[in-house]
């Protein structure tokens, strides 16, 4: 999190950038620069800034991997009902049912969870 005492105008750092690239180096938290009144920069210790990408890239590559996981056991799960005769074929007159209510169930999921 930004402390307050870590946001400065741009002005202010220029003239004082030596002492704030300091403050960063020791401290490891970030200035926010602004440009009349409104945020407009981060200024980050590079090895605070790499830190950061390198959590966000595990974080990522977590996400996948849970994503792929759940694929699988749901390719499973459908290989299974295939294999128990659990399933209905559709024709071309009853395609498009079939899209209406995967589309409606989506929707629902939607309205209740916020995602699908």
């Amino acid at each position: 999190m930004i402390s307050i005492k870590n946001i400065h105008s741009l002005t202010d750092f220029r003239r004082n950038a030596s002492n704030y690239v300091d403050q960063i180096r020791e401290t490891k938290s970030p200035l926010v620069l602004t440009v009349n009144g409104e945020a407009a920069v981060i200024v980050q210790d590079a090895h605070a800034f790499q830190q950061v990408l390198e959590r966000l890239e595990s974080a990522e590559q977590e996400l996948k991997s849970m994503k792929l996981d759940a694929l699988r056991k749901d390719i499973a799960v459908g290989i299974e009902q295939l294999e128990a005769g659990d399933y209905v074929e559709h024709d071309e007159d009853t395609l498009s049912d079939l899209f209406t209510d995967i589309k409606a169930r989506g929707r629902r999921r939607l309205a209740e969870n916020g995602t699908l």
